[in-house]
């Protein structure tokens, strides 16, 4: 009888794994970055965020001067691929630059807000 490497129990056991992981509330949803996740108000309230703590080093269009830019070709090479969280957390853990953890949880996800606006991703 010829024995398979990892066992019909195992691949029926990682199919129900599969198939069940979605509805147990530990998935992580996945979006497109075309569906909205911030609000007009939001960006609203990030961009007067960023005028008064971000501008002087990351430009008054998000270009980049002292700090790096947060639009464009470069910002997407470097955040396009990880969760949104992470730049909300970078953002409150890190900003503004000798100041972090100044800035709240809610001020970090309206500067994400505005940062995803900048950018010409939708809001909804």
């Amino acid at each position: 009888m010829r024995q398979d490497p990892i066992g019909r129990s195992a691949i029926r056991c990682l199919i129900v794994l599969v198939f069940l992981f979605p509805f147990t509330g530990h998935a992580v949803q996945v979006r497109s970055v075309t569906e909205p996740v911030y609000s007009t108000a939001q960006a609203t309230r990030g961009q007067k965020t960023y005028q008064s703590q971000c501008a002087d080093c990351h430009g008054k269009v998000m270009e980049g001067s002292s700090g790096p830019p947060l639009a464009g070709a470069e910002f997407l090479a470097n955040w396009s691929a990880r969760p949104l969280s992470g730049l909300v957390d970078k953002i409150q853990k890190t900003m503004p630059f000798g100041q972090g953890g100044s800035l709240s949880r809610q001020q970090s996800t309206d500067l994400t807000a505005f940062i995803l606006q900048t950018g010409k991703f939708p809001a909804g």
